[in-house]
């Protein structure tokens, strides 16, 4: 599963002129964290070409909690299915910073692809991406721990959205716990107690809204669903045995919810 688009987005992959050509054919928006983009059920058709800063593709469940599919960025474009298939919009999008963007009418898009099989084409495989990435989501959720889809998450965004120093990989987008869960598919609480143990662990180190990961193997190992084995200084300096951290274990002696 993945919260990314593919490595070259969509307005990267197009060839300069034609990516002139597509912005010129909308209007600059501006939109500040928290404001939202795109609304799910909406019958608007436009689509948003994301020039700078990050933005959460969401969708509410039935439950009526929030369940994050993707993070998008500069390059890539949202609003597009809408745009195609004339349907109602299928999730809402929400900046999590100050997002700067074009937004171009659903029918000047469709002209566009129309006259550039190209840039269909680009379409069409992002489209074929995001519906198997949707696949691979639905049956993490359905087998994965808690601790395991953290994992996951985390080492996907300090590969993404990392930044190296000598204490280790800092997320450089940093998401509040709330939109953690979400993006997991768990609640605030579950991913409390996971990070709690990575803490624990030496894995990870958190701050407000900060992530820092110390342990990449350990936490590659657990996104795998391999467990991996941590050794502690013990009393008086002597090592402890090793404990076992395994994406079924959330802490020593609690579980959290289900999810």
């Amino acid at each position: 599963m993945s919260l990314f688009g593919q490595d070259c987005s969509f307005l990267h992959a197009l060839p300069a002129a034609d990516r002139r050509a597509l912005l010129a054919e909308g209007a600059p928006r501006c939109y500040a964290q928290g404001e939202v983009m795109i609304r799910e059920r909406d019958a608007s058709a436009y689509v948003l070409a994301l020039l700078s800063g990050w933005s959460a593709v969401s969708v509410d469940t039935e439950r009526g909690a929030r369940l994050i599919l993707a993070l998008r960025g500069a390059g890539e474009i949202v609003g597009d299915l809408a745009a195609v298939d004339r349907g109602p919009r299928s999730a809402t999008v929400t900046a999590l910073g100050q997002v700067e963007a074009v937004a171009i009418s659903g029918n000047r898009f469709r002209r566009f692809l129309a006259a550039r099989p190209h840039a269909t084409a680009l379409v069409m495989r992002q489209l074929a991406t995001r519906l198997r990435s949707a696949d691979v989501e639905r049956r993490s959720l359905a087998s994965e721990t808690v601790l395991q889809r953290l994992a996951v998450r985390l080492v996907e965004l300090a590969e993404r959205a990392g930044r190296r120093d000598e204490s280790g990989t800092a997320l450089e987008l940093r998401l509040p716990q709330h939109d953690v869960a979400a993006a997991i598919g768990a609640t605030r609480e579950a991913v409390a107690k996971a990070l709690r143990l990575l803490r624990e662990q030496g894995v990870v180190r958190t701050a407000q809204r900060t992530v820092i990961v110390i342990d990449m193997p350990v936490l590659v190992l657990l996104a795998q669903g391999h467990p991996a084995r941590e050794t502690r200084p013990g009393r008086r300096g002597r090592p402890e045995r090793p404990r076992r951290l395994s994406p079924g274990a959330h802490s020593s002696d609690e579980q959290p919810p289900p999810v």
